[in-house]
Order: C-alpha cells, then structure tokens, then sequence
C-alpha cells in the first residue's frame, strides 16, 4: 500500500475502463494524462487537482439511492471523497468512503468505474482546486424482510438518506448526478 500502489491501480483501472459516451471517454483520457504528468495526482496535497474516489450507492432492489447532504457542496451527492496514503486501490478509496458515511459495514463494490467527473473545489487544502472524481457503484446486500438497511451519517455530512429513484431531490435530478444514478441503478 502505497502511493504508486494508488496511483498504478487507478491508471489500470481507467485503461481497462470502456467509457459509456464520448464526453467520458474525453474525461478518461484528461484523467490518464493528468496521471502521466503528476506522481501525486492521487492525493491530497496536489494543489493543482487530484483524484477523488466516490461511490453510488443503491439499495438491492434498486428503487433506492443513498445520497449526503454535502456541506461545501450544498447539494444531494454519492459518497466520497480524498484518496489517502494507505489505500492500496483507486476502489479500495471508493469502498473506504462508502463504508465510512454510509455505517453500512458489509458495503462492497459491484463492477468497474460507472462515472467520471471533474469539478471545481476549494476542499480541505484551503485553496481553489480541482477534484477529478472517478465514480464506482455497490449495491447492498439483500435485507430479511425487504427494509432499506440501516445507515448511519458521518462528521462529514449534514444529512445521508435513502431517496426513491423516482422521487429524487432537486439537486439529483440533473445534471452529472442524474446520469451517475441511472448508470448505478442500470448497471
């Protein structure tokens, strides 16, 4: 587990990716060059921007989508964020973030890279930067009588709930988020 370990398996991950759409294969190429050019891309103290891991989360039956109440972003997002030394894999960062805002402890991914995304932040490095997100998907397991499965909402959120896929929040129903969400509920 280091950061070339990080930085390997995200590369391979994006090569091994076939993009859904042209605007995400122009993103998967963006990011394989910002890779080739910076040895920290994957972590935090790139000023210039780094990679971000995120996860959608959806409920088994896939009706559901876990979505936080961001605080800097102001908006319903997946869950995520910054890539850290110890994690071996670009996925293993996603599953990380999951796990740990979500409470849900059995989370595990469910395939390849679903998304890309690349957006303007001033995150915890104080100063206006670029997150280059890559977005995987994990469905929950099966719960005994069909409920939604018990989460619990992290320090770093204002909120986490289950939203029905049909009866999204504003801020999801548009945009890159409404693309990732049916990318996670259809894949």
């Amino acid at each position: 587990m280091s950061r070339e370990s990080l930085h390997a398996s995200t590369v391979d991950a994006l090569v091994s990716w076939s993009a859904p759409d042209p605007e995400q294969d122009a993103l998967r190429h963006a990011y394989l060059a910002f890779l080739a050019a910076t040895d920290d891309a994957c972590l935090r103290r790139c000023e210039a921007g780094h990679i971000t891991a995120s996860t959608i989360v959806v409920d088994a039956s896939r009706e559901h989508v876990l979505l936080t109440l961001h605080p800097r972003v102001g908006a319903w997002i997946q869950l995520g964020g910054h890539c850290e030394p110890s994690d071996a894999t670009i996925a293993d960062a996603a599953l990380r973030e999951a796990r740990e805002e979500s409470g849900i402890a059995d989370l595990e991914l469910s395939g390849p890279i679903v998304h890309l995304h690349t957006h303007p932040i001033t995150c915890s490095l104080g100063v206006p930067t670029r997150h280059l997100d890559i977005r995987f998907r994990a469905v929950t397991p099966p719960t005994v009588h069909g409920e939604l499965p018990a989460i619990m909402r992290s320090d770093e959120s204002v909120d986490l709930r289950w939203w029905p896929v049909d009866a999204l929040p504003e801020s999801a129903r548009s945009g890159d988020m409404a693309s990732l969400i049916a990318r996670g509920v259809g894949a």
